[in-house]
């Protein structure tokens, strides 16, 4: 404890007086420095302040106005369709990659539009004698709206003038060659037909199509290229579009337009089993009876290259539609 007392007083003697209130004095700040130092804070804080306010603008600012929100799209779904969206989400355009059918990529998958008319190719005009011919592809180009012939170009590939009024000469010429346009003009010009989306093979079928059509222009054959024809849709499902038997020719349902090709040169036609009647009821594709003696008859096809694939050229025994 001596020892103690000895080295404080020691400690105290050789501490200068004044050195200690120099060192009072350096630890206590000058109220002028302070006011400084806080005007430099002020105009820092100040400096922050006007950078934030340029950020957020405050309400009563007339340029921080809120765009109105855009008004949501009307829900057009059906009951049914929200319903299913609820419990397994939004139908995707392409699952799990796949693309959905419709009628543009498949359009053989629904009735014949009535309504909408494909352009002619320019293959299908002849540049010699004009659009005025009645028996080229351009005539019957428009009809084929939402076929799998809509923009493929057309062959004549049987004609009753150079091969005959024969039944096997038909399926010589036409088995295995794809979707069909058939063309019938009547002795008194009359131009009807139908189009085969599933073609001819002569094994014995019933060939399905819901796609398949009947038709009648309604002004005589030489008429400007306007005249479009009258289509009639196929009716009572698919089946029975067409009758492929190797023994006759061209059969449009059983009774709905029949053409034998056996040596005759008639065609029957009673419209209403398998395709329907025109609006007015008539019952046959032809203007004034269910019969006509005809002029000509013309089958068009598609063309393909060699080697290419052609839709429904082979039997199809399972076949739904």
């Amino acid at each position: 404890m001596l020892s103690l007392l000895r080295s404080t007083s020691t400690f105290q003697s050789t501490v200068h007086p004044n050195r200690i209130a120099r060192s009072l004095i350096k630890r206590t700040p000058d109220p002028r420095e302070l006011r400084g130092r806080s005007r430099v804070r002020g105009s820092s804080s100040t400096r922050v302040s006007g950078f934030l306010d340029d950020l957020f603008p405050k309400p009563s600012d007339p340029t921080c106005t809120p765009e109105p929100e855009p008004e949501p799209e009307p829900d057009t779904r059906d009951p049914v369709e929200k319903l299913f969206n609820f419990f397994f989400g939004a139908v995707e355009d392409s699952p799990q990659g796949l693309q959905r059918f419709d009628s543009k990529r498949f359009p053989e998958q629904y009735p014949c539009t009535k309504t909408e008319w494909a352009e002619v190719l320019p293959n299908d005009i002849d540049k010699e004698n004009g659009p005025m011919l009645s028996y080229l592809p351009q005539r019957y180009r428009p009809m084929l709206k939402n076929t799998n012939m809509e923009t493929r170009d057309m062959v004549l590939t049987y004609s009753s003038k150079s091969d005959g009024w024969d039944y096997t000469t038909f399926h010589e010429k036409l088995d295995r060659q794809g979707a069909s346009l058939v063309v019938l003009i009547t002795k008194d010009n009359e131009v009807v037909g139908g189009y085969n989306p599933k073609g001819w093979c002569g094994y014995g079928e019933y060939r399905g199509s819901i796609a398949a059509f009947l038709f009648r222009f309604n002004k005589p054959v030489n008429t400007p290229d306007d005249n479009k024809p009258t289509k009639l849709q196929k009716v009572g499902g698919a089946g029975l579009a067409q009758l492929d038997f190797p023994e006759t020719a061209i059969s449009f349902g059983s009774d709905s337009l029949v053409v034998p090709l056996n040596g005759s040169k008639q065609a029957m036609s009673k419209l209403g089993s398998y395709y329907e009647r025109f609006e007015d009821g008539t019952n046959t594709i032809f203007r004034d009876k269910g019969s006509k003696e005809l002029k000509e008859v013309r089958v068009y096809t598609g063309v393909y290259e060699e080697g290419e694939y052609v839709p429904f050229s082979d039997a199809e025994p399972f076949a739904l539609n």
